[in-house]
């Protein structure tokens, strides 16, 4: 009797380790850091060129947000394999294609060859994902000190210098008014470092792709010479 083959191998199960360490140091830190921004006010002594003595506190916001934005992005660079990353995820997007288009047909055996691959193919779309979770600490080194800066900065620099209210189409807000569950500055911070780590993030796969395509030729042209 014929041996059959190996069983699928299972997807590894995601690691949350650093994602949980990191929300863990979040907490001590912010419980450290209290009410009284014990840590935002040593970090205000290295940071303080950036808060304009609180005049403008949705510029210093923005700026804010877009250098860690920033250097979230240029770090993660670092620690992650960018031409691997965009190769994994063609590849399942490719596969899951496929599978849509057996189940369209109704092909049985193209379905039932491309289900048993699935479970190789999620383990390798997971690994992608675990390389991605274990640059977070590193993202953190950058966050959090900025994160509980601008917290020292809006709860004193600016209540001092009382340019708390700021102006949207809609309504006159404050910065620590809360807006659903948090406070309106944690909504300008993120509505800025989101979109621009987005940017830089796209700004750097590209340099890499492109590095990588003049690689490519530069060997080519080598071989063919």
């Amino acid at each position: 009797m014929a041996d059959a083959g190996p069983a699928p191998q299972a997807p590894p199960m995601p690691s949350m380790m650093p994602m949980l360490v990191m929300m863990f140091l979040i907490l001590v830190l912010y419980a450290f850091d209290g009410s009284d921004h014990k840590i935002g006010e040593v970090l205000n002594y290295g940071l303080s060129f950036f808060d304009f003595d609180g005049e403008m506190p949705i510029l210093t916001l923005f700026m804010v947000g877009a250098i860690m934005a920033s250097l979230s992005a240029i770090l993660r660079s670092f620690f992650m394999d960018m031409i691997e990353q965009a190769r994994s995820q063609q590849i399942m997007s490719a596969f899951n294609k496929e599978l849509r288009q057996a189940r369209i047909e109704n092909n049985s055996f193209k379905i039932k060859k491309l289900t048993e691959m699935q479970p190789t193919m999620m383990a390798k779309n997971m690994e992608t994902s675990n390389k991605m979770m274990k640059a977070m600490p590193f993202t953190m080194i950058v966050i959090i000190p900025l994160f509980l800066w601008v917290r020292y900065f809006v709860d004193v620099t600016v209540r001092e210098a009382g340019n708390l209210a700021f102006s949207v189409p809609w309504a006159e807000l404050g910065l620590m008014d809360n807006i659903w569950f948090m406070p309106a500055w944690i909504l300008v911070y993120t509505m800025v470092s989101i979109p621009f780590g987005q940017l830089v993030n796209r700004l750097i796969r590209t340099y890499k792709f492109r590095k990588h395509l003049n690689e490519i030729e530069a060997k080519e042209g080598a071989e063919s010479a």
